[in-house]
């Protein structure tokens, strides 16, 4: 392999990503591009979604993984491997290990989703509960390496790492070859370094675009700073892009080959994992989602043919239950109001009447009856109704208003 060296970082080529495709032949599946009607419509031009969210472990980081481990040298591989991870890096690592014959010791943060802990066990790895946050992780990870002499396997921050998820790029061209633009989610930047690497060398014309939560995007002013810089307290629902501080080498790539970096809301991202639930039928993590995102945010600013790169679809299904609800809510599909009723039989069972006969489907009610602005005979009722929208939400409105009931604000 061949490498282009900056200052002491050790870049990344087309021929390491073209090695490491070899290497991943038989390991990583060549996963599925998958065309989007709705998208498509928004965008005025052809998108597809590159699932990664189908690969093994449920995200593109296996690649990069196992190209980091396969490359040890035997005595490195005797000693074992080590990774600190809150999901998918840890099972990449632990599949990728377990497949090459590597003990791997994964340290995870206490609060990790219990799925994600039992995978990442059930492909091999031993799995060490420590700290809260992913930074008390990796230190307690790293220390396990200077002690114990296994190699600590970064998850984004090594050009072994960054070729073997550039295979990704290799793919959308061969799937997609009259692409024009390719929309990548942005957490410590392997990802959108390794697909830049591979398509730039071959389609330098492409446009890359990276997209980061608005929460925890290090690489903007990184970016314009001219050099890593962190962000404090990185908050997101997308926890495969939350990351505080660029990696040395994929931010050297990321700033030479990556055209434009853009941010999406927490709201814009749950809208964009129901759409890829409701539209495409796939199950995609926050962080896969954000691409579509960006593309919801501002359909127009893509040149097409787009495609976007669902990065991972392993999400824990109590935030999935918690994320969409947030994006049916974003969307206009909930509605919460609180009326004043007469305190008699069958107040509740009229209102009821009322919103089924305007198609709203009650979701939950509650009654007070303590509340001291409450006339005697007063009951406030408090509903929270599924709707098809916003529209919908103001038909439930004017139905109720001419069935003579007052919404309080």
């Amino acid at each position: 392999m061949s490498y282009r060296t900056a200052g002491s970082l050790r870049s990344v080529t087309l021929d390491d990503v073209r090695g490491a495709q070899k290497m991943l032949s038989g390991v990583a599946r060549t996963t599925a591009m998958e065309s989007s009607r709705h998208l498509s419509q928004l965008a005025g031009a052809p998108v597809h979604l590159k699932c990664e969210n189908l690969q093994r472990t449920g995200s593109f980081k296996l690649r990069g993984a196992y190209v980091r481990i396969a490359g040890l040298l035997p005595e490195e591989r005797a000693a074992g491997v080590v990774a600190a991870s809150a999901g998918n890096h840890a099972q990449g690592v632990a599949l990728a290990s377990s497949l090459l014959g590597v003990h791997a010791t994964v340290f995870m943060p206490h609060g990790a989703p219990l799925p994600k802990i039992s995978a990442t066990r059930e492909y091999g790895a031993e799995v060490r509960l420590h700290g809260q946050v992913v930074d008390e992780t990796l230190a307690a990870a790293q220390e396990y390496a200077a002690t114990t002499g296994a190699v600590f396997i970064h998850p984004f921050d090594h050009p072994d790492v960054i070729a073997g998820q550039g295979t990704v790029g290799l793919e959308i061209l061969e799937q997609c070859p009259e692409v024009r633009t390719i929309v990548v989610g942005i957490g410590g930047g392997g990802l959108a370094a390794g697909i830049a690497v591979a398509v730039k060398a071959l389609r330098p014309e492409v446009r890359i675009v990276g997209v980061q939560a608005e929460g925890a995007a290090a690489y903007p002013p990184s970016l314009a700073a001219g050099r890593p810089v962190s962000v404090l307290n990185p908050t997101t629902m997308a926890d495969g892009i939350k990351v505080g501080r660029p990696g040395p080498v994929p931010f050297e790539i990321v700033g030479d080959l990556v055209d434009e970096v853009r941010t999406v809301s927490e709201d814009q991202l749950s809208a964009a994992l129901l759409l890829c639930l409701e539209r495409a039928k796939l199950v995609v993590e926050p962080a896969g989602a954000s691409p579509v995102a960006a593309l919801l945010a501002e359909p127009g600013a893509f040149p097409g043919p787009v495609v976007a790169v669902l990065s991972g679809g392993n999400v824990d299904p109590v935030l999935l239950q918690r994320v969409l609800r947030h994006g049916m809510a974003a969307q206009g599909r909930y509605l919460a109001v609180r009326l004043r009723l007469t305190d008699r039989p069958g107040a509740l069972a009229t209102l009821l009447g009322v919103l089924s006969a305007a198609d709203a489907n009650v979701l939950d009610v509650s009654h007070v009856r303590t509340d001291p602005r409450l006339g005697l005979t007063e009951v406030e009722v408090e509903l929270h109704l599924e709707t098809k929208g916003p529209a919908h939400c103001v038909e439930v409105g004017k139905a109720l208003r001419q069935a003579g009931y007052t919404v309080i604000d």
